[in-house]
């Protein structure tokens, strides 16, 4: 069992009507949401936390997961408005404006964290940068760290943070104890202002830095090597839910191969990683394929 912890929100995404005006259309989204539906569809046992709303939003994200095999008990419902994102494409590229304050994602706390029986937890998007959800997952994986395996994705949105201080703090915190740490070279960039993912082990908990380059694949780093795994080609509709379906893919490899503890990833061959990493990769490509984040299920991948 896999439990996803961070974000449920609706995206906005650009439409053009019948009468050629351009449109808005809702779409359930959020990165760490993303990935839950993925792992569900892929097949993987998953669980999703966040802080869902009682709104026909709300509605349309528990139908969503539902559809997809993700089981919501353990998130905390409330009647505050769930969180909107529009979403602009420029050249299939994505860029948000969020509208998120007191949102029933946003206002989640320490106090609302359920107690979890799991294999792995995942972190990750915006739900890391603002207060109190911010905090609340901070709080939850540091509890459960230490035994059992967390990977997190800062999935970073350098126009969504406010305080840079607090969550460069928050994010050194998390990454500190993460066994896998998976990252874009943008936000690699950011973080540390380099594109060396093997500044991320250092004398942290982490054993697999997975540092995504887009269309130039992904490179894979290890306290004993470094490989890359190329991109499986696709024409690009959209980028949104790429790396999110990334994720997904990579824990539903290391879960098929019975990697999915902390002993498991640190022991696992460059071979087993490769092959995790070739299934993430593929289930992105259909993803990019077609328009907003749509991830595939497990007998798309042949």
């Amino acid at each position: 069992m896999i439990i996803c912890c961070g974000e449920a929100l609706i995206d906005m995404l650009p439409r053009t009507t019948p009468a050629n005006e351009s449109a808005f259309a809702p779409y359930a989204g959020g990165a760490v949401f993303n990935t839950a539906i993925a792992l569900g569809r892929l097949g993987t046992p998953v669980q999703f936390i966040s802080g869902l709303s009682s709104d026909l939003f709300g509605d349309v994200l528990r139908d969503v997961l539902a559809q997809s095999h993700v089981d919501t008990t353990p998130c905390h419902v409330s009647d505050r408005p769930t969180t909107l994102a529009f979403v602009r494409l420029t050249d299939g590229h994505a860029s948000y404006a969020f509208y998120d304050e007191n949102t029933a994602g946003r206002m989640l706390t320490p106090a609302d964290l359920p107690a979890v029986s799991a294999d792995a937890l995942f972190f990750g998007g915006i739900s890391l940068v603002v207060e109190p959800c911010g905090e609340a997952y901070k709080a939850l994986m540091l509890r459960e760290a230490p035994q059992r395996l967390t990977m997190i994705d800062p999935n970073i949105r350098p126009g969504f943070i406010t305080d840079e201080a607090a969550y460069r703090d928050r994010l050194a915190a998390m990454l500190a104890v993460a066994d896998i740490v998976k990252i874009s070279d943008e936000d690699l960039s950011w973080l540390t202002g380099g594109c060396d993912p093997t500044a991320l082990l250092g004398d942290s908990a982490t054993q697999v830095v997975l540092l995504t380059r887009g269309a130039d694949g992904v490179t894979v780093a290890t306290r004993h090597s470094r490989f890359d795994v190329g991109a499986t080609r696709a024409t690009v509709v959209d980028t949104v839910g790429a790396g999110d379906t990334f994720n997904a893919g990579f824990l539903a490899g290391l879960d098929q191969a019975g990697l999915l503890t902390k002993a498991g990833v640190t022991a696992a061959t460059d071979d087993q990683l490769r092959a995790a990493a070739s299934l993430g990769a593929r289930a992105a490509a259909i993803t990019v394929a077609r328009a907003g984040a749509n991830p595939p299920w497990a007998h798309e991948l042949g």
